[in-house]
């Protein structure tokens, strides 16, 4: 017992080629990056935008929400790759695999263009702001953007990449797949937006996918107790698990229960 409250402050070292990545080799960056962000969504940019007419963006945001749909669908299929067709994790025990395992550079490589996909999702915020689509910006809107961007960077840097981590990785990205092609048919055909009938079950998948990531991570603390994979990293995945299920239950009640639909996270 004493020696899984010790795990919960202590980490094993993080991987050192990963450390060194671009954004990843300091948390000056990160930081800058995501103050700026949230000075400028929350504030700076209605101030600039405050008396000039909403930029139209149709013909970006289009291309944005095709890049995006072609970056986290390859994101998607990598990752049902080393899950299911050529296996380099244990679904039962998933600790992020030893530095001079052969696929080592693969769990890293997929880590880190999920880290910066993480970022450049941040653009969605924007947009927002210089379309003056303010209602847009909501509290989970902003925070769910921000805490993805900070909690991998300093996962990464104190544990490594990988790991347990990736079951989160395979199903947002299939879950950013379907909702940035929702987006990008949205910016095509303006016209057909409150008539695409689908559109709320893509929080209905939002919410599955962080149910399947609490009870793996539930089963795994509680049923594999010689599992590797740190306590206080569990604690951290339950959390952020349980709290994006209460708060994505809450936006899909409050938008297609009770209210008017408002467009997706």
């Amino acid at each position: 017992m004493l020696s899984r409250v010790l795990e919960v402050f202590f980490l094993p070292a993080a991987d050192p080629v990963a450390a060194k990545l671009p954004f990843l080799d300091s948390a000056w960056p990160t930081t800058i990056l995501l103050f700026s962000y949230l000075a400028f969504v929350l504030k700076w940019g209605k101030i600039f935008m405050e008396d000039r007419r909403p930029f139209n963006l149709t013909k970006i945001l289009i291309w944005y929400n095709i890049f995006q749909v072609i970056y986290n669908f390859l994101m998607f299929s990598a990752g049902v790759y080393v899950f299911l067709i050529k296996p380099i994790y244990d679904l039962r025990c998933m600790p992020t695999i030893a530095l001079d395992h052969p696929n080592k550079n693969t769990e890293r490589v997929l880590g880190y263009i999920y880290f910066i996909n993480k970022i450049i999702d941040l653009l969605d915020t924007i947009f927002f702001v210089l379309r003056k689509s303010y209602k847009q910006i909501t509290v989970l809107h902003v925070f769910h953007h921000v805490l993805m961007v900070f909690v991998i960077y300093w996962v990464v840097r104190f544990y490594g990449v990988g790991g347990q981590f990736m079951v989160m990785g395979l199903l947002n990205t299939f879950v950013h797949t379907v909702m940035y092609f929702y987006y990008m048919v949205s910016a095509k055909y303006s016209g057909l937006k409150g008539s695409i009938w689908w559109k709320k079950y893509i929080t209905l998948i939002q919410i599955i996918q962080f149910i399947i990531v609490l009870s793996q991570s539930v089963y795994i603390y509680f049923f594999n107790s010689q599992c590797k994979f740190p306590t206080s990293l569990q604690f951290l995945i339950s959390s952020c698990a349980s709290l994006f299920i209460v708060m994505f239950t809450s936006f899909y009640i409050k938008t297609y229960t009770t209210s008017r639909p408002q467009k997706q996270h």
